[in-house]
């Protein structure tokens, strides 16, 4: 076989959003510090363009590199490649890494739990995986601190006017506007529509009013946008829809980690929400993440929570990544009709 660059992958889904995991082919890139080297992956495209554009990839995968940890009480370090970015955290990510390293034997799994630390660009990662019969049934993982930036913003928008939105860092940054505003309903038929919405809303959201986090150098972007529903008590539970546009304009699949972080960040800020309070969030796929507020914490000078998220993943295959010396497309391409243009940029 003529081909190259083997890359082997265990794809993985949690909670309907794809998250693969690259476990062999790929050296650890350069950098002192996870942060570090997942800017290189981002800068260089490389690797990532290899990963996620077609014929490998596609607007719907996302893509992990299992990296040796910079932290010595980690057991793993993890780089996300997203389509677009390439970010600090990710809760879906999360989940199907920690999947991945326990259902395949990379961390020997312990039943009923197994808990471990892993480092990602944006910090450490607690996981408690519950563990039966060699399956990951369910994870839930402390995330990097999460803060409200802006409340109550006045955002004017050329095509849906006058908007009152939020600010938030969740382990990624978010411009938050309530989806009743914007008439949807967060049902899975909106998605072209909220996708579109989004990320015309997130250009004109860093042009009006910007983000920038107080200690990971570079994060100066506000990368999502999320719609969302109203907290509602469901059976005694506080239950909340909400749909989050992802560049360069998709819906996330799941509820993603981050946004219910991010959620939670706000309820906070508001009075709405204490340590110990749970809220579980649903997608549009009608998938859920049960969110907590497990203590209060600063970054930098800001007030701020850390929370937790709790979801599932299932591995749905392993691949491996090849590429013959001729292609003439060696990092893949991208056409507007399943990969849209990113409007946020």
């Amino acid at each position: 076989m003529r081909s190259k660059n083997g890359i082997h992958i265990v794809s993985c889904h949690c909670e309907g959003e794809v998250g693969d995991v690259i476990v062999g082919g790929v050296a650890p890139p350069p950098g002192a510090t996870l942060w570090e080297q997942s800017r290189y992956i981002e800068k260089d495209r490389k690797l990532k363009d290899f990963l996620l554009n077609e014929p490998r990839g596609g607007v719907f995968r996302h893509a992990n590199l299992l990296v040796p940890p910079k932290h010595p009480d980690a057991a793993m370090g993890f780089i996300i490649m997203e389509p677009e970015t390439v970010p600090p955290m990710s809760g879906s990510n999360t989940i199907c890494v920690a999947t991945v390293l326990l259902e395949t034997g990379i961390i020997t799994m312990r039943e009923p739990e197994t808990e471990l630390l892993l480092e990602a660009p944006g910090g450490l990662v607690q996981v408690k995986a519950e563990c039966r019969g060699g399956k990951v049934e369910r994870v839930r993982l402390n995330n990097i601190a999460s803060f409200a930036d802006r409340l109550n913003a006045t955002l004017e928008t050329k095509d849906y006017g006058k908007l009152s939105v939020d600010i938030a860092f969740g382990g990624d940054s978010f411009v938050v506007v309530e989806a009743a505003a914007m008439k949807f309903s967060l049902s899975s038929d909106e998605a072209r529509d909220m996708a579109l919405a989004g990320m015309a809303i997130v250009k004109e959201a860093e042009a009006q009013i910007g983000f920038r986090h107080p200690t990971l150098e570079g994060m100066n972007a506000i990368t999502f946008c999320l719609f969302a529903g109203p907290v509602e008590n469901e059976n005694g539970r506080r239950v909340s829809r909400h749909a989050v546009a992802i560049r360069p304009g998709k819906i996330d699949r799941s509820p993603t980690g981050t946004a219910s972080s991010a959620r939670l960040a706000l309820m906070h800020a508001r009075g709405e929400a204490k340590t110990g309070d749970e809220v579980v969030f649903r997608s549009p796929l009608g998938s859920a993440f049960t969110a907590r507020i497990e203590a209060e914490t600063q970054i930098g000078a800001r007030p701020a929570i850390t929370p937790s998220i709790a979801g599932r993943a299932w591995i749905t295959e392993t691949r491996q990544l090849l590429l013959d010396p001729d292609d003439p497309w060696p990092t893949g391409y991208r056409l507007s009709d399943t990969w849209p243009m990113d409007r946020g940029r």
